[in-house]
């Protein structure tokens, strides 16, 4: 998607309010709730002087996470419980294969939220990219990267839909990032069949393994994209416009419903 406005750092500055480089935490798989937990109590350390930046790399086991935008029509049919998240977006889910990236960066200020989040999606598409999924990008109206409709090399008779690779969820408290991204490299789909992922029913997901026809490891895409974040947070990595379609944003769909929603019990 476009930023509607010139980002507030030229392009080629840092929007980090530290010079210090970033550290990388590995924390293997980890239970989602102990991630949040943990997640929070750094952003809190990270707010107050007590620590530096961090980036926090995750595998989570199977769990659905619900955004602040979501709908009752959105969760799962499948009974598997659902966290409830204090991040922006409808309900998405996490498991294995899926490497989930959690930046905890004090932002410089004035705070772009908009330039923060173009700039993890362009460290997501140059490491998408890299690795071979060449037409990779974004649609004006929805956050996070896509691969344009064509037919899936493993599937012929797959659906010639838009594909999400990487989705975005954040939430800046006190200039400070959490949450984050999660890019999918050999985890199964079958997860999402029981959602309506990001609110998202128009399109479908995929994987960098389904995309290339072999097999990505959480390992192989892991090295690229911790350099291409560092990269585009401190501006090495320029935000540039690898916009392919629009279409209609999830989270003002779901605003919408609600507005309806509360009128329809107004008048009753």
């Amino acid at each position: 998607m476009t930023a509607p406005r010139e980002p507030f750092f030229p392009a080629h500055k840092s929007i980090r309010a530290d010079t210090q480089q970033l550290e990388i935490r590995h924390l293997g798989r980890m239970d989602y709730q102990e991630a949040w937990d943990y997640q929070a109590d750094l952003a809190k350390k990270r707010a107050a002087g007590e620590t530096g930046d961090a980036i926090l790399v995750v595998e989570h086991p199977n769990v659905y996470t619900a955004g602040k935008r979501t709908l009752p029509e959105d969760r799962p049919t499948n009974g598997l419980p659902v966290i409830d998240v204090d991040r922006g977006g409808r309900i998405t889910w996490h498991g294995e294969g899926q490497l989930v990236v959690y930046p905890i960066i004090k932002l410089a200020e004035p705070v772009d939220v908009v330039d923060y989040v173009r700039r993890l999606e362009e460290a997501i598409i140059h490491t998408v990219r890299q690795l071979g999924v060449t037409t990779a990008g974004r649609i004006d109206g929805r956050s996070g990267v896509w691969v344009p409709g064509a037919t899936i090399p493993l599937d012929p008779a797959a659906p010639d839909r838009d594909r999400k690779i990487a989705a975005l969820g954040i939430r800046i408290t006190r200039g400070v990032t959490m949450h984050g991204l999660a890019l999918n490299c050999n985890n199964t789909l079958e997860y999402y069949s029981h959602i309506v992922a990001c609110g998202i029913d128009d399109a479908d997901v995929t994987t960098l393994s389904l995309e290339l026809g072999r097999d990505v490891s959480l390992a192989e895409a892991a090295a690229p994209l911790l350099e291409a974040l560092a990269d585009a947070l401190e501006g090495r990595l320029t935000v540039t416009n690898h916009t392919f379609a629009s279409a209609p944003d999830p989270t003002k769909l779901a605003n919408e419903k609600r507005r309806k929603a509360r009128g329809f019990h107004n008048n009753a």
